[in-house]
């Protein structure tokens, strides 16, 4: 038969399997008490890695062993003899392979158990250990050894009675009305003008790419919003709108920008390229009627009902804004003495998982899909340096969580993805859908649980009031269309397609 069996071990597990054709039983009543004397050496080779040695001596073996043959004595069927009459000497000869498979598992599993509780172990991985290439020996004692990542070790600062700035603003109509305004022009449609361009404008443009001369890239036909700031996937243009103010079509305009220094091209970071802009044609986006068909988009009955729901957004935009603005400054109070070292491997691995959760929060603040993608730029220019800090934030706030006892539930799942729902105007199934396809249930728990840790720091904490800055919910990068690798050299051809 196929048995699967898993041990715990520490905030990872492994999985030890076997292959039999016989009757074992997995967990046989003579070892379910017994302690084994496991000789364990856990040596600290770097930055949250532990390289484990474990020793198994011959008598738990043999424990073992006889726990597993008076098992198979009792089960075994062999042709010629009743069940339980099987000569133990037959049994060992016959199911020897079987009988070590099986002892192999059941030593690994207990003796992981064992070491992750005696030895304080705290994986946050599975520890790489290669089950398959394990043998018992015939006589001695068992050795082996696995590297594993663990959870650093520091002291938790005073969080409590930290004293907190707060922006804070009362909207009122001319908010709303700005607001409206925005979206309105957002949900309009782009027309050519024969005019030079303007703040609020959008070029079409032939984008070239170059580096001491050399062509990077050429990307033909791209719509580009004319803001502050254009941001390509491993670089960012500041000033473009003023680059670009009063061209005409036919004009070339060239800006410089400056190579992320965590671009996957490492011998391109920090150098500067030039980017080049043909203007091809000068667009200007008229706002939306504010028609029924539109209010039915906006989930809004009439218009009263969509500025209901303007203010709503705002206001939870300002929430999200103190909240970030509040995490920020806790966790730069409780993470100033956080100078430990994390893996460079358990950073780039969870690259992709820390941008998902900031941007599941920017969802769940109900931001525009434009400001998300113009967030994910910026994220990923400074993917690794942000991870870090990212990690070393959640492993504080893991440890308030632990040390609160705080957990998430069932329930606080439920309502996050109802709220999401909502603000979205989706049905909670089809957002939980997207979530589990998109693999951030895992990241949404987290989320929830982190958020419950500052909750405890910020309820003890004193709020000193502060305006908010005017432009708190504005938008100010350009990300249209321009999810374009500028460091990549491909001899001239295009080096990305745009969305």
């Amino acid at each position: 038969m196929m048995s699967n069996t898993q041990a715990s071990f520490g905030g990872g597990s492994t999985s030890v399997t076997v292959d039999s054709t016989t009757a074992v039983n997995n967990t046989p009543t003579d070892q379910t008490a017994y302690k084994l004397s496991l000789e364990v050496k856990v040596d600290k080779t770097g930055p949250c890695k532990r390289h484990v040695s474990v020793k198994v001596p011959r008598k738990d073996l043999d424990f073992y062993y006889e726990a597993a043959l008076k098992d198979l004595v009792k089960n075994a069927a062999v042709p010629g003899f009743r069940a339980g009459h099987v000569p133990r000497k037959l049994v060992e000869k016959r199911f020897k392979k079987d009988v070590s498979d099986h002892v192999r598992q059941q030593i690994l599993v207990d003796s992981l158990e064992q070491l992750a509780a005696e030895h304080d172990l705290d994986a946050i991985n599975e520890p790489d250990l290669a089950v398959a290439d394990l043998i018992l020996p015939e006589t001695g004692d068992f050795e082996y050894e696995f590297n594993v990542e663990v959870r650093p070790e520091f002291d938790l600062p005073n969080y409590k009675g930290l004293t907190i700035k707060r922006p804070v603003k009362t909207f009122g109509d001319e908010d709303v009305n700005d607001y409206l305004k925005r979206l309105l022009t957002s949900f309009g449609n782009y027309s050519p003008v024969d005019r030079p361009v303007a703040a609020g404008d959008s070029v079409r443009v032939d984008i070239t790419i170059t580096y001491q001369g050399e062509m990077l890239g050429r990307h033909a036909d791209r719509q580009v919003a004319v803001k502050p700031t254009l941001a390509l996937a491993d670089a960012e243009l500041k000033g473009f709108d003023e680059l670009m103010n009063g061209a005409v079509p036919g004009d070339k305009r060239v800006g410089e920008a400056t190579v992320s220094l965590e671009a996957a091209d490492v011998e391109m970071r920090g150098e500067k390229v030039q980017i080049t802009f043909e203007v091809l044609e000068v667009l200007a986006r008229g706002d939306a009627e504010l028609n029924e068909s539109l209010l039915g988009t906006f989930g809004a009955e009439s218009e009263d009902g969509l500025r209901s729901s303007i203010r709503e957004t705002l206001e939870r935009q300002l929430k999200y804004t103190q909240r970030q603005s509040a995490r920020t400054q806790v966790l730069e109070k409780i993470t100033e003495s956080a100078n430990w070292d994390l893996p460079e491997s358990l950073v780039r691995r969870q690259v992709e998982n820390a941008m998902r959760r900031e941007l599941l929060e920017m969802e769940q603040a109900g931001y525009a899909p434009e400001a998300i993608r113009a967030r994910e730029n910026e994220l990923r220019q400074n993917a690794i340096s942000n991870t870090r800090k990212a990690l070393k934030e959640h492993f504080v706030l893991d440890k308030i969580a632990t040390d609160e006892k705080l957990d998430v539930t069932p329930e606080d799942m439920e309502t996050e993805i109802y709220m999401m729902a909502m603000q979205r105007g989706e049905n909670p199934r089809r957002i939980r859908a997207r979530l589990e396809k998109q693999g951030l249930m895992e990241n949404l728990a987290a989320q929830i649980l982190e958020r419950k840790a500052i909750d405890i720091v910020l309820d003890s904490a004193t709020y000193e009031d502060e305006p908010a800055p005017a432009d708190f919910d504005s938008e100010t990068t350009s990300t249209e269309g321009l999810p374009i690798e500028v460091c990549k050299k491909s001899g001239g051809a295009p080096i990305a397609t745009a969305e």
